[in-house]
C-alpha cells in the first residue's frame, strides 16, 4: 500500500506563553515540526499532508519550502476532527501514518517498525510505558492482551488510572477504513472533542486486528506543551547526538556540553571542547580539534586543523593544518588554503587566504585576494568600503605588512612587497620594494603641554 503521512499541527500551544506557534518553537536550531517533516519525508512517502490552524498563515510562510501539502483546521475540535481535514487529500488504497507536530524526536526506525504492522486490514498504534501516566490516554487490553480501545486520562476509571501503557497518538491505518471510523465520531467526552483515538474501540468492533508496538524509549515519543518539556525534549536529543558522535569515534571533552543544531560530519580522531556550538551544514576532516566556546555554522574544515577557543566561523572554507584562533571571526566568503594562521581578534571576510599566510593580531581582511606566504602584520586594516559599495583588494605572494597599516581598495600589492608600519597605501604597490605611505616625523622643541588651572581652596 502506498503510505501517506498526515501530522497534526494545529494546536495553539498556550502553555508556550508565546506569540509564536507552537510548532515554530526551535528544537536544535530548527522548528518543531520540522523534524517531524523530515522524519516523514524520510520514510519516502506517496504525500505528507499537515493539518495546521493557530497562526496558520505563519507557519506555512515559515515552511514554505517544504514539499507537502496543507490542510486547515480552522477550529480546533480535537485530534479526529483534524485527521478529517486532510481525508479530502488521502487515497482510500493508502496507508495513512499518523503523526504531531509537537513530537519531534520520534525516528524512522521506530515508525517503519509501526507501518509494517499495518495492512490493508489492519492497524498499528504506538505506545510507551512510563512511570507516571498521569494526563496520557491509557492502552486497556484484554486477558489475552489484545488492544480493546484507549481511554483519555479524564474519562478513565479507576483500575484504568493504574494502566502505565499509554497512548502516544502515533498510528497507522488504512485509509479506507478510517474515513468510515472518522465519520462515526461523537464527541460525548469529558473534553467535548472528537478523539482519534476512538477509531480503535471501532476497529476492534469491526473485528480489524490492532497491533501495539511499544515505543524503544518514552523520551522519543515526548510531546512538548511548554518551555520546560522544549528544555528536557532538547535535553534528550544532545545526549542522543553526543552518543552518536562518540559512537563514531569523536572525543568530546563533556558529551553535555556541545550543541549540533543541524549536520556534523567527523572524520578520524576529531576532538571537541566544551560549549561548541555547530549549526547548518559542518564538516570536520581527520584529527580536527576544536577549542572550547565556538560557534561554528555551515564550514568545511580541513584535516590537522586546530580552531582555538571562543572563535566564530560562518560559512567559510578552511583548509588543513591551519590554526585559527584564540577569539578570531570567519565571516562568509572566507576561504583559508593549508597552513593558514588567523590570531586573536583578526577578521576574515569574502577573502581568500593562500597557502601558509598569516593574519595573526588585530587585524581585518575584507574583500580580498592573499596569495600565499603573506604575512599580515599586527593591526592591519583592509579599507574595502567607501561607503557605498565594496572593493577588492589583491595581495600577491610573500608580501609583508607593517603593525597599523591601512590599504585603501582597489589595491594591488605586487609580488615580494614590504609595507612600513603605519602606512595608508591608496596606490598600487609595486614589487619587491619597501613602501612607506606615512608623514615624515616631526619634533617641535618649544611646544609646551597644556596643564589645567588648579581651583581656588574654599575661603580664599
Amino acid at each position: 500500500m502506498k503510505l501517506s503521512v498526515v501530522i497534526l499541527a494545529a494546536g495553539q500551544g498556550k502553555r508556550m506563553k508565546s506569540t509564536l506557534p507552537k510548532v515554530l518553537h526551535p528544537l536544535a536550531g530548527r522548528p518543531l515540526l520540522k523534524h517531524v517533516i523530515d522524519v516523514a519525508q524520510s520514510l519516502q512517502p506517496g504525500d505528507v499532508t499537515v493539518v495546521y490552524g493557530h497562526g496558520g498563515d505563519v507557519v506555512r510562510e515559515t515552511l514554505k519550502a517544504e514539499k507537502v501539502a496543507w490542510a486547515l483546521q480552522a477550529e480546533q475540535k480535537g485530534t479526529g476532527h483534524a485527521v478529517q481535514q486532510a481525508l479530502p487529500a488521502l487515497k482510500d488504497d493508502s496507508l495513512v501514518l499518523v503523526l504531531y507536530g509537537d513530537v519531534p524526536l520520534i525516528q524512522r526506525g521506530t515508525l517503519e517498525a509501526l507501518v509494517k504492522l499495518a495492512g490493508a486490514k489492519s492497524m498499528s498504534l504506538l505506545s510507551m510505558v512510563v512511570d507516571d501516566p498521569t494526563g496520557y490516554g491509557r492502552i486497556v487490553r484484554n486477558a489475552r492482551g489484545q488492544v480493546q480501545k484507549i481511554v483519555e486520562h479524564k474519562d478513565a476509571s479507576k483500575p484504568q488510572l493504574k494502566i502505565k501503557e499509554c497512548n502516544t497518538g502515533i498510528m497507522a491505518v488504512p485509509a479506507k477504513l478510517l474515513r468510515k471510523w472518522l465519520g462515526k465520531l461523537r464527541n460525548d467526552n469529558a473534553q467535548g472533542e472528537y478523539y482519534l483515538t476512538d477509531v480503535v474501540a471501532m476497529a476492534v468492533k469491526d473485528k480489524v486486528k490492532v497491533e501495539a508496538l511499544i515505543a524503544p524509549s518514552a523520551a522519543e515519543v515526548l510531546g512538548v506543551n511548554d518551555k520546560v518539556q522544549l528544555a528536557e525534549v532538547e535535553g534528550y536529543r544532545r545526549a542522543q547526538v553526543a552518543r552518536d558522535l562518540m559512537i563514531a569515534g569523536v572525543t568530546l571533552t563533556d558529551p553535555a556540553r556541545v550543541d549540533v543544531r543541524g549536520t556534523l560530519t567527523c572524520g578520524a580522531d576529531v576532538s571537541i571542547d566544551v560549549n561548541a556550538v555547530f549549526e547548518g551544514k559542518v564538516t570536520l576532516g581527520n584529527r580536527v580539534h576544536i577549542g572550547p566556546n565556538c560557534v561554528i555554522r555551515d564550514v568545511t574544515i580541513g584535516d590537522g586543523t586546530e580552531i582555538l577557543s571562543n572563535c566564530v566561523l560562518e560559512s567559510a572554507d578552511v583548509g588543513a593544518r591551519c590554526i585559527i584562533g584564540p577569539f578570531s571571526r570567519l565571516r562568509p566568503g572566507a576561504s583559508l588554503a593549508g597552513e593558514v594562521h588567523i590570531g586573536n581578534f583578526v577578521e576574515v571576510k569574502n577573502s581568500k587566504m593562500g597557502q601558509g599566510s598569516k593574519a595573526n593580531h588585530l587585524s581585518y581582511v575584507g574583500d580580498a585576494e592573499v596569495g600565499s606566504r603573506v604575512n599580515v602584520g599586527a593591526g592591519t586594516i583592509i579599507a574595502n568600503y567607501d561607503g557605498a559599495n565594496k572593493h577588492r583588494t589583491v595581495i600577491e605572494d610573500d608580501v609583508h605588512t607593517g603593525s597599523n597599516s591601512v590599504l585603501v581598495a582597489p589595491i594591488t600589492v605586487g609580488t615580494g612587497a614590504t609595507i612600513g608600519a603605519g602606512s595608508t597605501v591608496t596606490r598600487a604597490v609595486p614589487p619587491n620594494k619597501l613602501t612607506l605611505a606615512r608623514a615624515r616625523q616631526v619634533v617641535i622643541d618649544e611646544w609646551v603641554r597644556p596643564t589645567k588651572k588648579r581651583s581656588q581652596p574654599p575661603g580664599d
